[in-house]
């Protein structure tokens, strides 16, 4: 978001901005951006990347954001001649981004990266530009990243993932708060004590019990949020991952 910002007034006459949706973009991600394309007057391209016509993506193997990435930027090839930016920043090369092999060969630059800006540099330039509605927004990875790895990827589980997610984080109260698809059950994952000192955690367990009832779903005891805790790590190749 913040790119498209710094994008449109460096190179407003040959600037397009590109979202994709799908079953793993939170409808309020969309939402956003349509706001903002409103309200600034960007010319905005809402594209079906593909992904979930592409077997290799749906199979979920720890490289899934490699397939995703590389759906994204080939539809996107297809509708200009133009270089393709991401917003990916310093923190983003520290961290297992399968998504970055397929922007390399395709030849995407990543403005940030080659500025030297991590993430709270991004968070500063935002609200420079007075988004404030940006400049704090959690971190929020796709929501095919809450799926174990090696599970299927379904729009079912996608669209439950959010309708929890949506339900609980405003309970919750804090930043982080994760609904995990696994082989067991459902993993609610979040900041567990402060839920505790908030005298908030029994109400958050009810609720979250009260979806994966209506959903005939297994609910697994709360647990911490971790990052990445979606992924198996399988020491035999070498795999790890974040989400």
């Amino acid at each position: 978001m913040t790119l498209a910002h710094v994008a449109l007034r460096v190179r407003e006459a040959d600037t397009t901005i590109c979202h994709a949706i799908s079953p793993a973009v939170p409808a309020e991600a969309t939402d956003r951006v349509r706001r903002h394309a409103d309200a600034y007057g960007w010319p905005l391209r809402i594209l079906d990347a593909g992904e979930f016509a592409d077997p290799d993506y749906l199979r979920n193997p720890v490289n899934r954001c490699y397939f995703c990435k590389s759906n994204l930027y080939d539809r996107i090839s297809e509708r200009t001649e133009g270089t393709i930016a991401s917003g990916a920043n310093l923190d983003d090369l520290s961290d297992f981004r399968p998504g970055l092999d397929a922007a390399t060969e395709r030849r995407v630059v990543h403005p940030f990266v080659e500025a030297g800006m991590d993430k709270s540099a991004i968070r500063a330039l935002a609200r420079r530009f007075d988004l404030g509605d940006v400049s704090e927004l959690p971190a929020q990875p796709c929501l095919a990243s809450r799926i174990q790895t090696g599970l299927r990827v379904t729009p079912e589980d996608l669209a439950f993932v959010a309708e929890v997610e949506m339900t609980l984080t405003p309970l919750a109260g804090a930043e982080g708060l994760r609904c995990r698809v696994t082989a067991q059950g459902i993993s609610v994952e979040l900041d567990v004590d402060r839920a505790r000192r908030g005298r908030r955690l029994g109400m958050i367990r009810q609720a979250a019990q009260l979806l994966c009832d209506d959903a005939g779903r297994r609910l697994l005891p709360l647990a911490p949020y971790r990052r990445g805790s979606a992924f198996l790590h399988d020491d035999r190749e070498g795999s790890a991952g974040a989400g």
